[in-house]
C-alpha cells in the first residue's frame, strides 16, 4: 500500500470515528425530554442551574482524567477559542430556555433544526469547509421531516420566542464552529467554561426571581442525570467528533436527539407520538441514516495491509 493510499484510509477511518461520536453524542442528548417529563417540582431555572453545575463538574473529573490532573495546562492550551465556545454554548442553553417560554415546543424544535445550514454558512465563511452535496441533500430532507413532525403545533405571531430560538441555533451553531477551530488542541475546557458560564446565568435569574434554589432530592437526581449523562456525555461525545467532522456533518448527524426524543416519552410516559411525528421522524431517521451511510461504505476495509511491490 503506497503512503498516499494510505493516508486516505487514515483519515477515512478517522471520519468515521467522528460520525460514530455525533450519532452517540444525539442519542444521550434524546433522553432529555423524557427525564425532564420526570421530573416533579423543579423549574426552569433550577433545572438549568443543577444541570449545568453537574455539567461543570463531569468536565472537571473528565478533563483531570485526560490531562493526569494537570488542569492548567489543558486550560491554557485550549485558550481563548474555548472560553468563546463555552460563552456560545452557555448562550445557547439560555436563549433556548427563553424561547420555549415565549413560543411553542414546535416552533422552537423547527427552528433549532436550521443549525446545519448555519453552521455550514458559518464553516465555509470562517474555517472555509466545504459541504459535500449530500449533505446539503441530507439538511434540507431532514428540514423537511421536521417541520412535517411540529406542523400541528407551528403558530404565527410569537415573534420574540421564535428569534430566540434562531439565537439558540446561532449559538449552538458557533460554539460548534469554535470547536472546529481548536479542532487541533483537546476543546473539552469548552464544555466546562459553558457549564460555568451557565450555572452564573441560572444563578443570577433564580436570585433576581427570589427563587430558591432548594429541590426534592428526587428532582436533584434527575437534575444530576441531565447534567453528568443527557449533557456531559453527549457533549463529550460531541466535542471528540468535532475533531473529525465538518461543521454542517455535525450538527446534522446531531439530528438523531429529535428522531429519538419522542421515542423515549412514548416508551417512558406512554405518550404516542402522532401520525405526523412519526412519518417526520422517518425522513429524519431518513436524511441522518442516508449521510453516515455513505460515510460507512467509504471506509476502509478492515482486511491487513499489504505492502505493493
Amino acid at each position: 500500500m503506497d503512503n498516499a493510499t494510505g493516508e486516505q484510509h487514515a483519515a477515512q477511518g478517522t471520519h468515521l470515528r467522528g460520525v460514530i461520536l455525533v450519532l452517540v453524542a444525539g442519542t444521550f442528548w434524546s433522553i432529555g425530554g423524557i427525564v425532564v417529563r420526570l421530573i416533579e417540582q423543579a423549574q426552569p431555572w433550577q433545572i438549568v442551574f443543577y444541570r449545568s453545575l453537574t455539567l461543570m463538574l463531569t468536565l472537571t473529573v473528565w478533563i483531570a482524567y485526560r490531562h493526569r490532573g494537570q488542569m492548567g495546562s489543558a486550560f491554557r492550551a485550549a485558550g481563548g477559542r474555548a472560553v468563546i465556545a463555552g460563552l456560545c454554548l452557555s448562550l445557547g442553553f439560555t436563549c433556548w430556555i427563553f424561547a420555549l417560554t415565549h413560543t411553542t415546543v414546535a416552533n422552537a424544535l423547527f427552528l433549532l433544526t436550521t443549525q446545519p445550514f448555519i453552521a455550514a454558512i458559518l464553516g465555509r465563511l470562517i474555517l472555509r469547509e466545504r459541504v459535500a452535496p449530500i449533505t446539503w441533500a441530507a439538511m434540507t430532507l431532514a428540514l423537511i421531516g421536521v417541520a412535517i413532525m411540529v406542523n400541528e403545533g407551528i403558530t404565527l405571531g410569537a415573534i420574540w420566542g421564535d428569534l430566540l430560538a434562531l439565537a439558540a441555533a446561532l449559538s449552538i451553531s458557533s460554539f460548534t464552529i469554535a470547536l472546529r477551530s481548536g479542532k487541533s488542541t483537546d476543546m473539552f475546557p469548552a464544555v466546562w467554561w459553558g457549564g460555568g458560564f451557565a450555572t452564573l446565568i441560572a444563578a443570577v435569574m433564580l436570585g433576581a426571581g427570589a427563587q430558591s434554589v432548594w429541590v426534592s432530592g428526587w428532582d436533584l437526581g434527575l437534575c444530576t442525570l441531565l447534567g453528568m449523562v443527557q449533557v456531559g456525555f453527549g457533549l463529550i461525545a460531541y466535542t471528540a467528533g468535532s475533531r473529525y467532522l465538518p461543521a454542517a456533518e455535525l450538527t446534522l448527524l446531531s439530528l438523531t436527539e429529535v428522531l429519538l426524543g419522542p421515542i423515549w416519552v412514548w416508551i417512558g410516559v406512554g405518550e404516542v407520538p402522532s401520525r405526523p411525528t412519526l412519518f417526520g421522524g422517518i425522513i429524519v431517521l431518513t436524511a441522518v441514516v442516508w449521510r453516515a451511510g455513505y460515510d460507512f461504505r467509504s471506509a476502509p476495509p478492515r482486511s491487513p495491509a499489504k505492502e505493493d511491490r
